[in-house]
């Protein structure tokens, strides 16, 4: 997906944003870059592929480099970012995040309507940001400019743009999928994805972004440009998985989310006296952990990590190109610990099941290594729509998704259309399911989270939570 922080300041800020930036680095594995804008040295930019090296370790000469009274930063999972723009607005760097569904439709209208070109990267793709940056530059204000780029994508754009005057403006998605953090300390101000970035950096929180609210930041405070909308549809996916163990999102701590959804699925279990036979309950790790202490605290039975999750070397499950290198990768860096696995039932909770590929490579290992019985919970419902709001790693396409290939194989086509019943795990259809997925995946059993108990977890009204992924309601 991806991640950004900028500041600006009386002082040099580009230590502030290199640390800022660097907090994000959980949110995107292929690309980190930076701008600032010094009066006297302009605009300064620096790209680098991070996908073998932290983002740490490719821009800590940067430090050496680079200078400016604003700054911003980004990790990406698409394309180089940021960029540098110079058009009727002035010269400025823009970096974004989301996913752009109508990008060759837009390449198009505005190659008909302006005459103009973009600098093509390999394979004749554009860089989402200089489309936007195009559609930006449509209007005569940043403001107007970058309401009418949301209004003209299908799917989601958050923005962050230094400008040549060193302020920064921000621009929350236009139906707040995202957040956007507004953090100060003197003579200071910035905009974050992660609010712990800001903090540990001295800023303290200010307040939140709305759904499609635009602020201009300068060290001297915060204007606002437009004001936000009424209606908001945060991703529930931020508390579930993507989301930093320490992040906070419309005042809802992800840890503690995590916590309290894996209780929820303990009584739930307790409730239907299902999988009560256990010695260990285990996290699939990292994101799975908390949703699995949650269930063991809740259930009695005790926490244990039977395997461990070896990262100096292999910082990235995912890094690589190919799903067979992916699975390797996996599987290199799961250590047993023995006297935890052989001869014993246990439950692990991982954070979704989207193919199911690793985690059955992952149940299969522990099998290997002598355990009786493997039983999985999903930290959140069957995932039966791929997520065309944002750009994230684990998205792939409906045909891809474990349970929807699985309702196929069940019931063809038709089953299609009653993907409701087989959401819910009380139907025949949904057991029908879950039992499938247990003979192809090799668990013992299989029971997930349901709608309303991850939003119970979250703890914010339904109508605020994007739930496309798992019910495609819009």
């Amino acid at each position: 997906m991806g991640g950004f922080f900028g500041a600006t300041s009386r002082k040099n800020c580009v230590l502030d944003v290199f640390f800022g930036t660097d907090y994000h680095s959980h949110l995107g594995t292929r690309r980190g870059g930076m701008a600032a804008y010094d009066p006297e040295k302009g605009f300064q930019r620096e790209i680098h592929n991070i996908e073998n090296s932290p983002f740490r370790t490719k821009f800590q000469r940067i430090l050496e480099e680079m200078t400016g009274t604003a700054a911003i930063g980004c990790i990406s999972d698409t394309d180089p970012q940021p960029i540098l723009i110079r058009s009727n607005l002035g010269c400025y760097a823009i970096c974004t995040i989301g996913l752009i569904n109508n990008a060759e439709a837009l390449i198009k209208q505005y190659l008909t309507f302006s005459g103009g070109h973009f600098e093509s990267m390999s394979g004749g793709k554009i860089n989402a940001n200089e489309l936007i940056a195009a559609l930006i530059d449509q209007k005569s204000s940043f403001a107007e400019g970058i309401r009418f780029a949301q209004e003209m994508v299908d799917g989601t754009a958050s923005i962050l743009i230094l400008r040549e005057n060193g302020h920064l403006i921000a621009a929350r998605d236009k139906m707040g999928r995202l957040p956007i953090v507004i953090e100060k300390k003197e003579d200071a101000c910035c905009a974050t994805f992660e609010d712990y970035a800001g903090e540990k950096l001295g800023y303290e929180v200010v307040r939140e972004l709305g759904p499609g609210e635009i602020v201009e930041l300068s060290p001297d405070g915060i204007e606002v440009l437009l004001p936000p909308g009424k209606e908001k549809k945060i991703c529930a996916f931020l508390w579930s998985y993507y989301g930093y163990p320490t992040a906070c999102y419309e005042g809802k701590s992800v840890e503690y989310m995590r916590y309290r959804n894996g209780r929820i699925m303990a009584k739930t279990d307790q409730a239907n006296g299902v999988a009560q036979d256990i010695d260990y309950v285990g996290g699939v790790p990292d994101s799975g952990t908390p949703h699995a202490i949650g269930y063991a605290n809740e259930s009695g039975v005790p926490f244990a990590r039977p395997f461990i999750k070896y990262t100096p070397t292999w910082p990235r499950s995912f890094m690589p190109a190919t799903q067979e290198e992916r699975n390797m990768v996996a599987k290199m860096k799961q250590i047993p610990v023995d006297e935890l696995i052989r001869d014993k039932k246990l439950l692990f909770v991982d954070d979704s099941i989207v193919r199911g590929t690793q985690l059955r490579e992952t149940v299969d290992f522990l099998y290997e290594h002598g355990a009786k019985d493997v039983h999985i919970r999903s930290a959140c419902p069957p995932i039966l729509y791929a997520c065309k709001y944002l750009n994230f790693s684990r998205s792939t396409s409906d045909n891809d998704l474990i349970a929807r290939s699985t309702i196929r194989e069940l019931e063809g086509e038709e089953g299609l259309e009653h993907l409701d019943e087989y959401m819910d795990g009380s139907t025949e259809r949904g057991r029908n399911m879950r039992k499938a997925i247990c003979e192809k995946l090799h668990f013992s059993s299989l029971e997930y989270q349901s709608l309303e108990g991850i939003l119970e977890a979250i703890d914010l009204p339904a109508c605020e939570v994007c739930t496309y992924c798992w019910n495609g309601q819009e």
